[in-house]
């Protein structure tokens, strides 16, 4: 026997299995990570612009040379007898540096020596004829001409003693020439010539080389866009003034240390080298312990300060065809990027922001890749001081 089951309890099962199964697959859609489920926004480094003080540092290839340098030739022939210095010593103004020989200067002073003697004879022998003449002459015992004749012997004589002393004089600084000495203070350089070498006026190589490295000189070039950049951003009517109010500049030493010493730009060149199509520039060190010796290199730095200015991480923008964008956070957490205008020096690792940016505006710090225009995010605020922490 069957048992038959009413029409309505049937209906009324089936209509509850259905409200079952549709307030299941609702529940289960509005789950969180299911699929069709709205995603939270992501969380990004955000951070606020203010006005930052940097220093932007331009490096230009120098080479070194001392105030003087000095060749040592020789104005004599002669051979080179003695050598009382060495390579790399520091001399004092007037110390020896080399004796030569040469024996024909000694015999010409000897000689012109002698010919004074003589010439001294034969004044005193005219003088003693004037004198004994004038009296004859007073008395008219013989002529006039006589005396005059005398005379003129007399004059003759003191004008050949003269030009004896002046031969005199210039052996002797002849004889002076073997002996050679520091014009000036300095570090003596290579010495090609030993003892024994013939030497003269016209040898090709000095004897030697005397640097004057108390104080150095590091000349350097700009170019024609960055000296009109010089002339623009800094203060003055004239050069005069421009160098005046440049401020000190810095050496990078060829293994890349810091000298411990700051310089200042003292000339600037009046014409630009057609050749090159740059301006020369130099710059003066003191150099007090010597270590900076003629014909080195190094690189001159000079700072351009930054005061109040827009400063962003370069991790924070991103280059499209030439051009830089960053990521601006609105007031509803919506990026928009943003063009920038930035100097051509950097400040480190910041680039100095010159359009685009204002203070107050907040910047994705990091995430470029990720972030898409008119995406939501959920900030995550940075502190300044760890924004700009490499600035300090």
């Amino acid at each position: 026997m069957k048992t038959q089951i009413p029409k309505y309890l049937a209906i009324a099962s089936t209509f509850t299995l259905f409200l079952a199964a549709c307030g299941g697959s609702q529940q289960q859609a509005g789950a969180p990570g299911a699929p069709g489920a709205a995603q939270p926004p992501a969380g990004y480094p955000v951070f606020t612009v203010s006005a930052q003080n940097a220093t932007l540092n331009t490096d230009y290839p120098a080479t070194i040379q001392g105030v003087q340098n000095i060749e040592i030739r020789p104005k004599v022939d002669g051979y080179v007898e003695a050598i009382y210095v060495d390579e790399g010593s520091v001399v004092k103004k007037g110390q020896l540096l080399f004796k030569l020989n040469a024996p024909q200067y000694r015999q010409d002073v000897n000689n012109a020596a002698a010919a004074i003697n003589s010439a001294e004879a034969d004044v005193n022998s005219a003088r003693l004829q004037v004198n004994k003449t004038k009296p004859l002459v007073e008395k008219d015992i013989i002529s006039h001409y006589e005396l005059e004749t005398d005379v003129f012997t007399l004059n003759t004589k003191i004008a050949a003693l003269a030009q004896a002393r002046t031969t005199l004089a210039n052996a002797k600084t002849n004889l002076g020439y073997t002996t050679i000495t520091s014009p000036v203070n300095g570090v003596i350089g290579s010495i090609p010539y030993k003892i024994g070498s013939l030497v003269t006026g016209t040898t090709t190589n000095p004897l030697t080389t005397v640097s004057n490295i108390g104080k150095v000189y590091a000349y350097f070039s700009l170019n024609e866009k960055q000296l009109l950049e010089f002339s623009r951003t800094v203060k003055g009517n004239t050069i005069k003034q421009k160098i005046a109010n440049t401020p000190a500049v810095s050496l990078i030493l060829s293994d890349g240390s810091a000298y411990s010493e700051q310089g200042r730009i003292e000339t600037i060149a009046g014409l630009i080298d057609t050749e090159t199509g740059s301006a020369s520039f130099r710059a003066a060190f003191p150099n007090p312990v010597g270590l900076l010796r003629s014909g080195g290199s190094a690189t001159v730095r000079i700072p351009q300060q930054v005061k109040d200015g827009i400063l962003i991480p370069q991790r924070s923008a991103y280059e499209l065809q030439g051009k830089h964008f960053v990521y601006v956070v609105d007031k509803t957490d919506v990026v928009k990027s943003v063009e920038v205008k930035i100097m051509e020096l950097a400040a480190g690792q910041y680039y100095v922001v010159t359009g685009g940016l204002k203070v107050g505006d907040r910047v994705v710090y990091d995430g470029n890749i990720s972030l898409k225009d008119a995406a939501k995010i959920k900030p995550e605020a940075m502190a300044a001081d760890k924004v700009y922490e490499d600035l300090k």
